[in-house]
């Protein structure tokens, strides 16, 4: 009887909805009769955004539209959750919050295009661990696709796109015009049980994908595209996330491909959430003016346990860097990477205890970085300018560092000194070019030495199901 009654109550909610149509006729739209998906769970109930009064004009503001349908659909979240399809079309919108027990699904041929309307985007207070915003220290706008507190939510389709129309938020972000941190096209925080996968999304105002203060996260097959120079276009962001795994993605932007964080400085310290169990597999990178993958800056609440193998990284400045400075505290530890390829690189390795960026002056100068038991293995680069360049902190060495079986092929007009390395302690193994002093040759006796774990971590157990949609299922 419950079930029923919701059910009920989820009718009359559509009919409203579709009773408060204006302009039908010139508004249709077709819904697919059909699709599938692979999802962590698949749901009971489907409405489509055209249902609530969506038009996929380009022009038409949908902001109000898409909250009416997810409030709608939150009904019936506990009773077999809810599919939001966006069919082909161009749907101009702004901000909009998710809920549980939830799937938003793009068609093949539909493009959500964030607003430039600023009256769209509500601002919000600064992350707890990082106590500022990062453009300005005053709050930040809301990402385009937000949610906070859930448990079970898949945001899908068949890579169907999400087009952030950066240059409009780089051009006023560069003028020194917002008085609030760009927002970021898909953020879920404090949130369980994610999936995010196939997906195309372009010209991000600011970074793609964060997750933070999350655990249980896919992201699976997305491809981010964002100019190469654009300002801070990071792919994926894991921040203060426990148990994740990046697949099988493409990005091309104008920050790191992927930067893992955990917090800034004291506020990161205090909040003390890292991230951790950590798998990135499959990726392929372009960014000229920043990383593969990033460990830190912003890392003062820890990382570790962190799994990176099969990357390719193509004219991009560095293949894994570690950033982090006196101040941040924390510790980056327990980091594998391995079968890497890298062709055209400014650094194959960078790790840096000078990343000088500090949230305030309040930041604590005795509060020194861990960074231990980083682990490089099986990798090729070609046409590389600088092999590494590995400089830890005067007081604070960067310990356990082991590189085994890596070939790096000079660029004709490379540094004289491939390698740089200050305040480092570890070991290599058939590395060539050899290797600093600092990391002296074990030989090949030693080529197996770099650990890479053989456990699996939690979130490979996760299997997806086969989903489906069929128009006479709408609810």
């Amino acid at each position: 009887m419950e079930s029923m009654r919701i059910q009920i109550i989820a009718v009359i909610g559509l009919v409203i909805a579709l009773t408060n149509l204006r302009g039908a006729e010139s508004r249709k739209v077709t819904v697919p009769d059909s699709f599938e998906y692979n999802g962590i769970n698949c749901r009971a109930h489907s409405a489509s955004i055209t249902d609530f009064g969506g038009v996929g004009d380009g022009q038409t503001s949908n902001t109000k539209a898409f909250q009416e349908a997810i409030n709608n659909l939150s009904r019936v979240a506990k009773d077999g959750g809810s599919q939001l399809i966006v069919p082909a079309g161009k749907w101009l919108t702004g901000s909009f919050s998710l809920t549980s027990h939830f799937t938003l699904y793009l068609h093949k041929d539909a493009v959500l295009l964030a607003s430039q309307d600023l009256n769209e985007w509500p601002v919000m207070k600064p992350l707890p661990s990082y106590g500022r915003g990062r453009d300005a220290p005053a709050g930040r706008y809301a990402s385009l696709i937000f949610g906070s507190n859930l448990t079970d939510v898949i945001i899908t389709g068949d890579n169907g796109t999400i087009d952030g129309q950066g240059e409009f938020w780089w051009q006023n972000f560069h003028k020194g015009r917002l008085k609030y941190t760009r927002p970021y096209l898909i953020e879920l925080m404090y949130s369980d049980n994610l999936q995010i996968s196939s997906l195309t999304l372009l010209n991000s105002p600011n970074w793609n994908v964060h997750p933070v203060y999350s655990s249980n996260i896919l992201v699976q097959g997305i491809t981010i595209i964002a100019p190469i120079k654009s300002p801070n276009t990071d792919g994926i962001n894991p921040d203060s996330c426990t148990n994740v795994k990046i697949e099988d993605c493409y990005i091309e932007s104008g920050d790191d491909c992927v930067a893992v964080k955990s917090g800034w400085d004291e506020y990161g310290i205090a909040f003390g959430m890292p991230t951790k169990q950590l798998i990135i597999r499959r990726l392929t990178c372009v960014s000229p003016t920043s990383a593969t993958i990033a460990l830190g800056s912003e890392m003062s609440g820890g990382i570790e346990d962190v799994r990176a193998e099969d990357i390719t990284a193509i004219h991009t400045e560095s293949g894994v860097r570690i950033k982090t400075a006196v101040g941040r505290g924390g510790y980056v530890k327990d980091i594998y990477v391995r079968r890497m390829s890298m062709h055209t690189m400014k650094w194959a390795f960078w790790m840096t205890g000078n990343y000088g960026s500090h949230a305030d002056k309040n930041y604590d100068p005795n509060a020194l970085p861990v960074i231990q038991g980083i682990n490089y293995r099986d990798m090729v680069a070609e046409n590389v300018s600088i092999a590494a360049r590995l400089e830890g902190i005067s007081g604070d060495p960067f310990k356990e560092i082991c590189i085994s079986n890596v070939t790096i092929g000079m660029a004709a007009k490379a540094k004289k000194v491939p390698w740089t390395c200050t305040d480092v302690e570890g070991i290599t193994s058939v590395v060539s070019p050899r290797a600093c002093d600092l990391l002296p040759d074990q030989g090949p006796a030693k080529i197996t030495a770099c650990d890479f774990p053989t456990e699996d971590l939690p979130i490979e157990s996760v299997k997806l199901q086969k989903c489906s949609y069929r128009r006479n299922l709408l609810v």
